[in-house]
């Protein structure tokens, strides 16, 4: 294990964030949040990217001052390259680029999706890191798939969503339900409070490993359509229950596919990452299944489910150690294929 000092630096969506990794030991991880989102329900593209460029400079100093290192120390750069909001990716992109041109230091680039799943090697992000090979569901406001691990950059993706994503989907059942945004994390705390047996909602046959959340969505929006016609209090009179049973349903879809392609592929190293991976009842429910089938299961730290430049230094770190390093001429891609990105990966061995 090198003792590197990385930078890592992740602007992907609407969190600016910057983090200083030590061989595998993170000394700092620094985020700021755009709270604006919430007053448009979701995202605004535009006003992201012009947060990012007002906070990434303090973000990163906090990062080295925490870390309680210089910038000459560093000894690479890790950013970003994609997937995400262009506009955000530029400014990350941009920043690395520019520093590791100042400080004479190699330039990483970093696929968002990869580093959620390798964030767990992270030294305190478990009490101790998976085994190759292991399953890892990926679950996030933009994404949804269950990748099989066979290395550190040997991954393939045998299941996705082929429409919304877990995240997106609790997002808009949040605005059905009248709740700010992000969705998730309310429905989570106020599902605590209900029954989770109140409501039933659609789940999709898909074949193989493929997941869908369209119909959960739709059969929420016509169910609450019919009741508040009969009852115009109905979400407010019954909204404990209604998250209860909406996080039920959606962990119960997840799980569902995750155990298929475990016994089907015999694997019983599982774990979960990205921003749902915080749900606490998809952490209860795959806590439940290594009980029932054995499962060594891998469930990382709050800190680093969420979008978090922690994430990104670690896999910059791994391939500081194999020496694979960024043109300066490279540019951030909003839809950075993440089966492509790993073979382009593989191919550098």
């Amino acid at each position: 294990m090198s003792d590197s000092i990385i930078l890592g630096i992740e602007s992907s969506c609407d969190d600016t964030s910057a983090a200083v990794l030590k061989g595998n030991k993170i000394l700092s991880n620094i985020a700021a949040n755009q709270e604006i989102h919430k007053e448009y329900g979701g995202v605004v593209p535009e006003l992201a990217s012009r947060a990012h460029q007002q906070n990434i400079i303090p973000v990163v100093d906090k990062a080295f001052s925490k870390a309680n290192i210089q910038q000459k120390d560093i000894s690479a750069i890790g950013f970003t390259r994609g997937p995400g909001l262009l506009g955000s990716l530029l400014v990350g992109t941009s920043f690395a680029k520019s520093l590791a041109m100042s400080l004479s230091v190699p330039l990483i680039e970093v696929n968002h999706l990869q580093a959620h799943i390798l964030a767990h090697f992270i030294e305190d992000a478990n009490p101790k890191a998976p085994n190759f090979p292991f399953l890892c569901l990926t679950v996030s406001g933009g994404h949804t798939m269950i990748v099989l691990v066979k290395d550190y950059f040997d991954m393939e993706i045998i299941g996705k969503t082929i429409d919304d994503a877990a995240g997106e989907a609790f997002d808009k059942i949040g605005k059905i339900f009248g709740l700010d945004y992000p969705a998730g994390p309310i429905i989570d705390k106020l599902s605590k409070n209900g029954n989770e047996n109140s409501f039933k909602f659609n789940k999709p046959k898909l074949d193989h490993f493929n997941y869908s959340f369209s119909g959960i969505k739709t059969s929420v929006l016509y169910f609450i359509q019919k009741e508040v016609r009969k009852n115009p209090d109905f979400i407010k009179e019954n909204i404990d229950d209604l998250c209860a049973s909406v996080q039920k349903t959606i962990v119960e879809i997840l799980m569902d596919k995750l155990e298929k392609a475990a016994i089907d592929l015999n694997i019983k190293e599982i774990a979960i990452a990205g921003g749902v991976s915080a749900n606490s009842g998809l952490r209860e429910a795959i806590q439940k299944n290594s009980e029932r089938l054995g499962w060594n299961i891998y469930i990382p730290k709050f800190e680093y489910t969420t979008d978090n430049a922690a994430m990104i230094a670690m896999v910059a770190k791994l391939k500081f150690d194999r020496g694979e390093f960024a043109d300066l001429s490279i540019s951030a891609t909003a839809r950075y294929d993440i089966e492509e990105g790993f073979k382009k990966d593989i191919k550098t061995l």
